[in-house]
């Protein structure tokens, strides 16, 4: 069985050491065609945050819920890791002000990562030690002769069922940290596209943005800024497969958030009772939320 973010165990096998955001590509893309084709572009959605050193970084304001709210800018943001932020990007992510950075990297991504987050923003940050289980990966990969980009985009779809519920207790930190208002949250990973996709998707969700919305910014994870320095930094056996295999990994596919809800509402009869349940967001944790984090 696939265990907790299981594609990205596979990024970690290298350090991925980034001196600086990557030259652009583009910012989005809507169904699994597109996952394998992002072209160069020289414009981004306009919530993306250029720091030099991380990619993905990006605002979730701006976003409307189906009541006709608004989701705040300023306050919460989603990435991939900060630890190898330039001194100007440093700079840049000091004027947000952020009170929390939830890390949702495993221990040994954590290790082999050049710069250490922890050591960069104290306080602030907040992580766990665990160990991503390999599940069956290996077999999966033993033989790269026989993968396609079909076998790969099913192990990433498998591996979107069980990742929310093995990222509970840092999803449950996560929404401790927004219901509790002391300023701007950061919540990141390696890539800042599936761990960091699904939480995104969570809150988003829980503050009542449609899920066709929800979907949509979780696309635009592919081309995002400094995203095409993701297979270089994978390990050289797989680096060497054809672009069209590698794709579902690097990038993101629609059918990949949709399993995760499915499974939720399989599993909890809807999200929000995987919320209640599995993270201790009730009722009330959401109206304070919602009157925090929405306009």
């Amino acid at each position: 069985m696939l265990r907790t973010a299981l594609a990205l165990s596979l990024l970690a096998l290298t350090a991925p050491a980034f001196a600086e955001t990557a030259a652009p590509v583009a910012a989005h893309a809507h169904d699994h065609a597109q996952v394998t084709a992002q072209a160069p572009a020289t414009t981004y959605d306009s919530r993306f945050v250029l720091l030099e050193g991380t990619r993905n970084f990006r605002d979730l304001g701006g976003l409307h819920t189906a009541d006709g709210k608004t989701v705040k800018s300023g306050l919460f943001f989603r990435s991939g890791p900060l630890g190898s932020l330039s001194d100007k990007g440093k700079a840049d992510f000091a004027k947000l002000h952020v009170s929390r950075i939830v890390d949702l990297r495993t221990t040994m991504e954590r290790k082999s990562d050049a710069y250490s987050q922890q050591a960069a923003f104290g306080d602030v940050y907040w992580t766990r030690d665990y160990a991503m289980s390999m599940g069956n990966m290996a077999s999966v990969f033993a033989d790269p002769s026989k993968l396609n980009a079909e076998s790969v985009r099913q192990m990433m779809t498998g591996a979107y069922r069980t990742m929310p519920k093995e990222q509970a207790p840092a999803y449950r930190e996560l929404f401790a940290s927004l219901v509790a208002g002391t300023g701007p949250v950061v919540v990141n990973c390696t890539a800042g596209k599936d761990r960091t996709g699904i939480a995104t998707a969570l809150v988003l969700t829980a503050l009542g943005v449609p899920y066709e919305t929800v979907r949509q910014d979780f696309l635009l994870s592919n081309g995002a800024p400094g995203m095409n320095t993701l297979t270089a930094s994978i390990s050289p056996m797989l680096a060497r497969l054809p672009a069209d295999v590698i794709a579902p990994l690097t990038g993101v596919d629609g059918v990949y958030l949709d399993a995760a809800f499915d499974q939720l509402r399989k599993d909890y009869g809807s999200i929000e009772g995987f919320l209640d349940r599995e993270l201790q967001v009730g009722p009330e944790q959401i109206g304070r939320l919602r009157a925090r984090l929405l306009r």
